[in-house]
């Protein structure tokens, strides 16, 4: 038997031995049968038999069919649920930016600007690097695009230059900008609610699980005093732990700014870009205050990006990986939805109740944030991650804390996403890219990842100490 084909029938297996399992007291035959198809849905999700949002899409496909959620009516409409949910067409929204900063070339051109000035020695070059991702971040949720699509393509030359290659001297410079490259991409995944998407999809679950919709403003009170430590100290950091031997790098600066003669001077579209970039942005920090919702701006800014032809609207309409999003976020959401809809998380939440009410209310923080985060080893896929654990988390969260404990660490619960992403090669999109870059050995990564995923934990905890 093939290898692709156990991976297609494992979710089926899965599915199959759960169902003619009896439903656990105090569960219902519907909700039982539905958490049967959730966590084949999850298998899928993990090995990816077929592509991810063709697993999700099945999964309620198959919910609706089966009528466990409700009549024929009851079940379309939950079904097609996710479609409306304002946060999904946020995200397919953001990858229209991130659009917009390819097309023009300005992500290019930051990552260059950012050589040029501060790329002298190889730890200047670390910084550049980071800056790069963190003056994008906010605009764009997906990190793979912004740190293996922009940035990856412009800083993979500069070890290249100094003859630092994954066969010969990969630690001269290559291995040192990889792992710069990959350990801030994920502090600035959790800095920002828009700099991944899972943030998002976080989000709108807590929002389901709890009541309480998380702002961009909220999120940023707690999470950047927690990651702008982080960011700065990251490629210091690497330096120190996993040096190059190359420290100086003057080459470097005059590569970009040959390279930066090349774009030419900065085009009224990429001036344009910007402007729009930075609007959505103050308008996302004080849509509180102006009453304007988070993705009216979004789409709002896409349309005058069509208008002003940033983007086309063939470009829209072709963007496959946005799309793909759309459908495999929006099932998501709505199987996500389904649990509460069934009584799944009700149950969850008084069955674990009995066995963790007798823990401290700081113990019970610390235990979850950790748990949630080292659960993150078994998921190769940080949307997975989400859609399994989230739910399941704040069903008990909202049993044992207080309503004035649980905003902060539904936040911070969903802010770890980002940093837990650093643990192994494949723990977030990027990873592969960077891993696959050939500098860093499997063995190393593993290694780097135990030592940083700790350091970026202990931030987590101690955010739950501050704000809880």
């Amino acid at each position: 038997m093939s290898n692709q084909t156990i991976k297609l029938f494992s979710p089926l297996i899965v599915l199959l031995i759960l169902w003619f399992i009896p439903a656990p007291e105090g569960l219902s035959q519907e909700g039982w049968h539905f958490l049967a198809i959730f966590f084949a849905v999850v298998v899928g999700l993990i090995i990816e038999p077929v592509p991810a949002a063709l697993v999700g899409f099945a999964g309620v496909s198959l919910v609706a069919l089966l009528g466990l959620v409700g009549n024929s009516k009851e079940s379309i409409t939950w079904a097609l649920s996710g479609f409306s949910n304002s946060v999904i067409w946020l995200i397919f929204a953001a990858f229209m930016f991130a659009l917009g900063y390819k097309k023009t070339g300005l992500g290019k051109r930051v990552s260059l600007i950012m050589i040029k000035y501060m790329g002298k020695s190889s730890l200047g070059l670390g910084y550049a690097v980071a800056f790069s991702d963190l003056i994008l971040s906010p605009f764009m949720p997906s990190n793979t695009a912004r740190s293996a699509g922009t940035i990856y393509p412009v800083a993979s030359n500069i070890p290249l230059i100094f003859d630092s290659t994954p066969e010969h001297e990969p630690r001269k410079l290559g291995a040192y900008i990889s792992w710069v490259a990959i350990a801030t991409t994920c502090v600035t995944s959790s800095m920002f609610l828009t700099a991944l998407a899972p943030n998002l999809l976080a989000v709108d679950l807590i929002n389901q699980g709890t009541g309480n919709m998380i702002s961009w403003g909220a999120w940023a009170s707690i999470m950047l005093p927690l990651m702008i430590p982080l960011f700065l100290l990251t490629p210091w950091l690497v330096y120190v732990i996993y040096p190059p031997t190359q420290k100086k790098s003057p080459e470097a600066p005059a590569w970009a700014a040959e390279e930066l003669k090349k774009l030419g001077k900065i085009t009224p579209k990429e001036l344009l870009m910007a402007g729009l970039a930075i609007l959505a942005l103050s308008l996302w920090i004080f849509s509180k205050e102006l009453g304007i919702d988070s993705t009216t701006t979004a789409i709002s800014v896409v349309s005058i990006m069509v208008l002003a032809n940033v983007i086309t609207w063939d470009d829209v309409i072709s963007n496959k990986a946005a799309f793909n999003v759309l459908i495999w976020f929006a099932s998501l959401v709505a199987m996500a939805a389904g649990l509460k809809k069934v009584g799944v998380l009700t149950w969850i939440g008084a069955s674990t109740e009995t066995y963790l009410s007798g823990l401290s209310p700081t113990m019970l923080i610390i235990s979850m944030l950790v748990l949630f985060f080292v659960l993150h080893y078994f998921f190769a896929s940080t949307t997975a991650h989400t859609t399994a654990l989230m739910p399941i988390f704040l069903a008990i969260a909202v049993n044992l804390m207080t309503p004035e404990q649980l905003v902060p660490f539904s936040i911070l619960l969903a802010g770890s996403l980002g940093v837990m992403g650093i643990i192994t090669p494949y723990a977030t999109g990027p990873s592969p890219i960077w891993y696959g870059a050939g500098y860093i050995s499997q063995g190393k990564w593993w290694a780097l990842g135990a030592i940083f995923g700790a350091l970026y934990l202990v931030a987590i905890i101690i955010g739950g100490l501050i704000f809880i």
